[in-house]
């Protein structure tokens, strides 16, 4: 569960588990990061909110905050679709979807999906550029 760098923090509040990961290299919570996990908390009251900045790994600037992805686990997504979850992961954070957020990976899960396997995904290595700049179709 704890693959990648572990950066920062580790809570637990009242039962919750909050884990904030960075691959960006400083180390440090921006205030994006910062911004993302008090939306998702206020909106969804999640049991686990793993949020991990990826920017790190792609074409931008360093201490970038661009390019995140977040396991959020709440008893909220109960008989929902997967789409239906993610529309309320987007909800919570229009503003920074419509600003300096590029990319948002969601594992959005019910605490008995989470229990069947507790494990933030990785995402897969960033080609940089564009498909034009890369050479391929």
């Amino acid at each position: 569960m704890l693959s990648g760098q572990l950066v920062g923090r580790f809570f637990s509040m009242a039962g919750r588990v909050c884990l904030s990961r960075s691959s960006a290299g400083s180390g440090a919570v921006g205030p994006v990061e910062a911004a993302i996990r008090a939306k998702l908390e206020q909106a969804l009251n999640p049991e686990v909110l793993e949020l991990r900045n990826e920017s790190g790994g792609h074409a931008v600037p360093p201490g970038s905050e661009t390019h995140f992805r977040v396991a959020v686990v709440s008893s909220r997504f109960e008989g929902l679709s997967p789409l239906q979850r993610h529309r309320l992961v987007h909800a919570a954070l229009s503003e920074e979807l419509a600003g300096p957020v590029h990319a948002l990976a969601i594992q959005a899960r019910t605490p008995a999906q989470w229990r069947e396997n507790p494990q933030l995904d990785t995402s897969p290595p960033c080609l940089g550029g564009s498909k034009k700049t890369r050479g391929t179709p």
